[in-house]
């Protein structure tokens, strides 16, 4: 049975939050995890479901973890880091795939030093599932490269694109790259450097994004460094959190108020559904050769959940083998990690 290794400690609330989560998919989706953490807490939070013996939970042993205000390359310093020692596990063999709601950082750094990148990939990159009119787009990368070069954001395309039509069943998706105007000349010199370097390729490239159409489905795949990205995922999540307690606020203003709002219950509740992370469970981290899904650090169980399945579902539908596919297909170049440019 394909067993996925799930970074037990990583999270604000974990090791609870993240076994909680563990259990339910391993319960209710038949998955086999190895819970990787501290044995003896972890074993103290299984102890509170007495379904876990009939259930497919392993526990392999790592006392330290990386916290969550610690520097990414604290991870280089301790060998048993709950996210290091998983990473090694994929790489090992002993799981197919790994799922963490830690340190992105340390994550990051874990599954690359373990993994090694695709050929032609320079750069791992985050993609993040963001709400649009139309459904959903891709955000890459999402934080896991803050300094980038112009070649890099070219290979994020390639990897965003690559994604979006094996995972999401997207043909020939329209890829833009997020600036401040639609105009080829707007934006930083690494945004200008990118589009001339993407408009050379294969990709459906629709130029520059402005902002203000991030989320109108105007893009399927949208393209920015790792510092802009995350930023924009902070702010977005940011303003969700916002709007919802506005709402909350105005409603409770009057009695016409809170009418409305029970005659909207159910518009209100997909709208927050649409819009709520946990529905998305984490982010894949594209470039590596194995799966890697990076989950919210707030995570509630229903998202560590939705994130183990989705690790899963990457792991089980060969996601590192289709996106190398994607990449030939769209005629990805060979990049040189010594001198840092296109072959």
């Amino acid at each position: 049975m394909m067993r996925i290794a799930v970074d037990a400690m990583g999270g604000d609330d974990a090791p609870r939050t993240v076994v909680h989560g563990a259990v339910a998919a391993a319960r209710e989706d038949g998955l086999a995890l190895t819970l990787v953490g501290a044995r003896a807490m972890l074993e103290d939070e299984l102890a509170r479901f007495p379904e876990v013996d009939s259930l497919s939970i392993a526990i392999l042993d790592a006392p330290d973890v990386v916290g969550m205000d610690e520097p990414a390359v604290a991870v280089r310093r301790r060998p048993r880091a709950s996210v290091r020692v998983a990473a090694e596990a994929v790489a090992a063999g002993e799981a197919a795939a790994l799922f963490t709601a830690g340190h992105s950082g340390a994550a990051v750094m874990a599954a690359y030093a373990a993994f090694g990148l695709l050929d032609g990939i320079e750069r791992p990159a985050i993609a993040a599932t963001i709400p649009t009119r139309d459904g959903a787009a891709i955000l890459v990368d999402a934080g896991a490269s803050v300094s980038c070069r112009p070649q890099h954001l070219l290979v994020f395309a390639r990897l965003g694109a690559a994604y979006a039509s094996a995972m999401l069943g997207i043909d020939r998706p329209r890829v833009g790259l997020l600036s401040n105007g639609e105009e080829a000349a707007k934006g930083t010199p690494l945004v200008r450097g990118a589009h001339a370097r993407i408009a050379e390729t294969r990709l459906h490239f629709i130029g520059n994004l402005d902002a203000s159409e991030l989320f109108t489905g105007a893009a399927d795949v949208i393209v920015c460094d790792g510092f802009t990205g995350n930023v924009v995922l902070k702010t977005s999540e940011g303003l969700v959190e916002a709007i919802d307690a506005l709402m909350a606020d105005e409603m409770a203003r009057s009695v016409t108020a809170q009418v409305g709002a029970v005659l909207t219950r159910g518009a209100l509740r997909r709208f927050r559904a649409r819009l709520d992370y946990s529905e998305y469970g984490g982010a894949p981290l594209l470039g590596l050769r194995h799966v890697c899904v990076i989950g919210h650090g707030r995570s509630s169980p229903k998202a560590i959940a939705t994130g183990v399945r989705l690790t899963a579902r990457f792991a089980r539908e060969r996601l590192v083998t289709r996106l190398e596919d994607g990449l030939r297909e769209t005629g990805a170049l060979r990049v040189s990690t010594s001198h840092g440019h296109a072959e």
